[in-house]
């Protein structure tokens, strides 16, 4: 099969089309033929080398974190799925490689796709949509009237997550640049920060919940919003002891984790405030829940540009340049 691949890790790494075998289809795996696939931050990051410590992938490497399609084939034990069915998933983060004309992914992963929904649009949610569900519900356990920041609010989890939000009763403020001030607004957002003209830490004040997709200085800024009590959680590092030891990473790994966040840890207990790192996990349950919300019009997804499969190195460019909003999808098919 056709598939878009890197043959070493780099940041000058750009990625080729070429030929690969054809996906093992486990007792309980669904083959799917993949019709779109979204680009993510995730993919610069895996192929530069940034996870290779976690995700130790075996080279040369089909690339890609989130599909929509059709089932093929199913394996022995598969129950839920037949072959003709539309569907969308998030594959294990140790099975990616949605860039490409099939996958197979465990069936306990894969959802059927929202039926208002284009191939397109469905293939623009799962990683984000799964990063907003296990970041606000799972592990901040948002509820009605609490107050949520949500950093880059313009960006693939950003538009999301904002949505998400809205739907959970919360009062909702985003970063986000000039141009993007009124689009913010017109998504659901109670308040807008406009970081080229203000510092979201002196206008902002007594937050339940801080979602962190940035770097360092603004991660350590929201400690500022955060109300005594409140929860900052990040998505883009560092991570914690406590995820360390839930991907069983090795000894030594751990002991680097535990102090590349042991400042954030530290200076948020200072507050009376908790720290999380979260690195979404592929969940075929989470994404039935979605799929409802999309239906019920509580979701919808942002898609900024469609490229052909052929120029998948021309979207992941345009995702590394920063300019997109909401969500930038290959088409296969």
């Amino acid at each position: 099969m056709k598939a878009f691949i890197i043959d070493r890790y780099g940041k000058k790494e750009v990625g080729r089309i070429g030929e690969m075998p054809d996906p093992e289809v486990r007792d309980d795996d669904v083959l799917i033929q993949i019709h779109a696939a979204s680009i993510n931050p995730l993919d610069s990051k895996i192929r530069s080398g940034e996870f290779k410590l976690i995700l130790p992938y075996r080279l040369p490497l089909i690339l890609g974190n989130d599909l929509a399609g059709t089932v093929v084939r199913v394996g022995a034990r598969v129950r839920d799925f037949k072959p003709g069915e539309e569907v969308y998933a998030r594959p294990d983060d140790d099975r990616i490689g949605t860039f490409a004309e099939f996958i197979a992914v465990k069936e306990s992963l894969v959802a059927p796709k929202p039926a208002n929904l284009s191939m397109v649009e469905a293939a623009s949610l799962p990683l984000v949509a799964l990063t907003a569900w296990q970041t606000l519900i799972e592990t901040a356990r948002l509820k009605k009237g609490q107050k949520v920041l949500i950093h880059a609010g313009s960006g693939g989890v950003g538009t999301i997550a904002i949505q998400l939000a809205k739907h959970l009763g919360a009062f909702v403020a985003t970063t986000t640049s000039t141009a993007n001030v009124a689009w913010m607004k017109a998504l659901g957002a109670d308040v807008v920060v406009d970081y080229k003209q203000q510092d979201f830490a002196t206008v902002l004040r007594g937050y339940d919940v801080v979602l962190n997709s940035l770097g360092t200085n603004e991660l350590n800024k929201s400690l500022q919003v955060l109300k005594p009590g409140g929860h900052l959680i990040s998505i883009s590092g560092p991570p914690t002891p406590a995820f360390a030891a839930a991907r069983g990473l090795a000894w030594p790994l751990r002991q680097v984790l535990r102090l590349l966040s042991f400042g954030i840890r530290k200076k948020a207990k200072k507050i009376g405030g908790e720290y999380s790192f979260v690195f979404m996990r592929a969940d075929g349950a989470q994404l039935r829940e979605i799929t409802s919300l999309v239906e019920s019009g509580a979701i919808r997804p942002v898609v900024d540009k469609v490229f052909p499969f052929q120029d998948t190195h021309k979207a992941l460019a345009y995702v590394d340049s920063g300019r997109a909003k909401g969500k930038v999808v290959v088409r296969m098919m």
